[in-house]
C-alpha cells in the first residue's frame, strides 16, 4: 500500500465543500486529486470514475439516468470526459442546494472551465492542486508565503536546514507524490509514462495539435526556456512551428498546469516595463526529464542551474498560495533598461519585492533594482493620480544563506529551505 503524504489543501477542501454545492478540483494528472478526495469522503459518498469507458457513455448519452444511479454526495473523476453532466447537476444543485453534494475532478482544464462556468456559476468552488510542496513533503505547516520578517524568523525554528545538494535532488526529483510513495519507482520510467499518457490522453484529440512528436518537442523548447520571458517568436523558430501557435499551445500547457505565465507588474509610473510574460515549468522534475539531465549533480553544475533554481523557488511559492485556496498574486518585473525583479507579491495595496540567488551570501548587490519601484509610493511627485499609490513592503532575496538576516531596515536575505 502507498504511504499516503498529507496534502496542505485538505482543511480547504473541506471548507469550500461546506459552502458550495459543487466542488470542482483540477490539477495535472497524477497529483494526487483522487487519492485526497478519496480519504476526505465520508463513507456515504458514492466514487464513480469516467475513465470507465461504459460510464462514460452512459454520462455522455444519458446524465439525467446517469445522475439518478449515482446519487449524491458523489465524486465524479475525471468529469471533462463527460461535460454533459454540468447542466444536469445545476438543475439538481437548483433543486436542492446541499453543500458538498458534489465533487467533481478535471485533469484537462481547457475542456473542462468554459462549461463549468457556463453551467454552475455561482454553485461551484474551484480548486487547483499541483504536485507537492516542501512543506508537505517534509510535513511542515503551510501558509501562503509572506516576506514578513517576523513570520520567516519564527518559521525558520518550524523547518529543517537543507544544503545545496539536497535542493538540488528535490529540484531533480520533481514534486509527483508516487516518486516519494514509492521511493523505489525508476524516475525516468515514471516521466517517460507521464508524457506519453499527457501527449496521448490530454493533448492528441485536441484539434490545435496534430502532431504529438511535435508537441513533445515544444514541451522540450518550453522546458529550455523556465524562469525567462516569453519570446514567442523564438519558440516558434524553435520548433518549426508559428508564432499564433505557440501562444495556443502554450494555453494548452497553463491550463494543464504544466507551466505558470507570471504576468509583468504593470502601472502607468513605471513606463519602460517590458510586456512579455515570464515563464515557468512549475515541476522541475519534469522540466529535468525533457531536457535530459542525468543526475542532481550535473544539473546542479549545467548552464541551467539558475534557472531551475528560479522555477523550483517560484513554484514552492505558488503552491502556497493554492494550497490555501487563494489566487497566487504573483507578478515580475523588467524594464527595457534590463532591470529585473524575480517576483513581487501584490497583496492589500503593497508590493513585496523578491530576488532569488543560488548563493550562500549574494551581498547587497541583490536588492540593487529594489528601488526601481519607488515611483509608485509617490505619484504626486510625477503628475499622476494619488489613487495609483502602491506601498514596498518588505523585500526578500532567497538564497541558500543559513538564517534569516537582515540586508538593510526593509529587506532580508532568507533560505530558500525556508518558503
Amino acid at each position: 500500500m502507498l504511504n499516503y503524504i498529507n496534502r496542505a489543501m485538505e482543511p480547504t477542501i473541506l471548507q469550500i465543500s461546506s459552502t458550495f454545492p459543487v466542488l470542482l478540483l483540477t490539477g495535472p494528472r497524477q497529483v494526487g486529486k483522487t487519492t485526497m478526495l478519496k480519504r476526505l469522503a465520508d463513507e456515504g459518498r458514492h466514487y464513480v470514475s469516467l475513465d470507465d469507458p461504459d460510464l462514460r457513455l452512459l454520462a455522455r448519452t444519458d446524465p439525467g439516468l446517469f445522475l439518478q444511479r449515482y446519487q449524491p454526495p458523489v465524486l465524479i473523476d475525471e468529469v471533462q470526459y463527460a461535460t454533459e453532466l454540468l447542466p444536469y447537476i445545476k438543475m439538481r444543485v437548483d433543486e436542492n442546494r446541499q453543500p458538498g453534494d458534489y465533487w467533481l475532478t478535471g485533469s484537462q482544464v481547457f475542456r473542462l472551465m468554459k462549461n463549468v462556468s457556463e453551467s454552475l456559476a455561482g454553485r461551484v468552488g474551484i480548486v487547483s492542486l499541483l504536485g507537492l510542496s516542501n512543506a508537505e513533503i517534509h510535513d511542515y505547516p503551510s501558509v501562503p508565503y509572506s516576506t514578513d520578517p517576523e513570520r520567516l524568523v519564527k518559521r525558520i525554528g518550524e523547518v529543517s536546514p537543507h544544503e545545496l545538494p539536497q535542493i538540488y535532488e528535490r529540484i531533480f526529483k520533481g514534486s509527483m507524490p508516487e516518486l516519494y510513495a514509492r521511493p523505489k519507482m525508476d524516475w525516468e520510467t515514471y516521466y517517460s509514462s507521464y508524457v506519453d499518457t499527457y501527449l496521448k490522453r490530454d493533448v492528441r484529440d485536441l484539434s490545435q495539435v496534430a502532431d504529438e512528436m511535435q508537441f513533445f518537442n515544444f514541451m522540450t523548447a518550453v522546458a529550455a526556456n523556465t524562469a525567462r520571458p516569453v519570446v514567442y517568436e523564438e519558440l516558434a523558430r524553435a520548433v518549426g512551428i508559428s508564432s499564433p501557435t505557440v501562444k495556443k499551445w502554450l494555453s494548452i500547457l497553463v491550463s494543464s498546469h504544466i507551466i505558470a505565465l507570471v504576468q509583468p507588474y504593470a502601472n502607468n509610473l513605471l513606463k519602460r516595463v517590458v510586456k512579455m510574460p515570464l515563464l515557468h515549468m512549475l515541476d522541475t522534475g519534469l522540466a529535468s526529464y525533457l531536457l535530459k539531465w542525468g543526475n542532481p549533480e550535473a544539473l546542479e553544475r549545467g548552464a541551467m542551474s539558475g534557472d531551475f533554481f528560479k522555477s523550483f523557488v517560484f513554484s514552492e511559492i505558488y503552491k502556497s498560495f493554492l494550497n490555501a485556496g487563494k489566487e497566487p498574486p504573483l507578478y515580475y518585473y523588467r524594464d527595457k533598461d534590463q532591470k529585473e525583479i524575480d517576483l513581487l507579491i501584490h497583496q492589500d495595496g503593497t508590493l513585496y519585492p523578491i530576488e532569488v540567488k543560488k548563493a550562500v551570501s549574494p551581498g547587497r548587490v541583490a536588492i540593487r533594482h529594489f528601488d526601481v519601484l519607488s515611483p509608485v509610493e509617490t505619484p504626486e511627485q510625477f503628475g499622476e493620480l494619488a489613487s495609483l499609490k502602491t506601498k514596498i513592503g518588505s523585500g526578500n532575496v532567497l538564497c541558500m544563506a543559513s538564517d534569516v538576516i537582515p540586508i538593510d531596515q526593509k529587506n532580508w536575505f532568507v533560505p530558500v529551505w525556508v518558503v
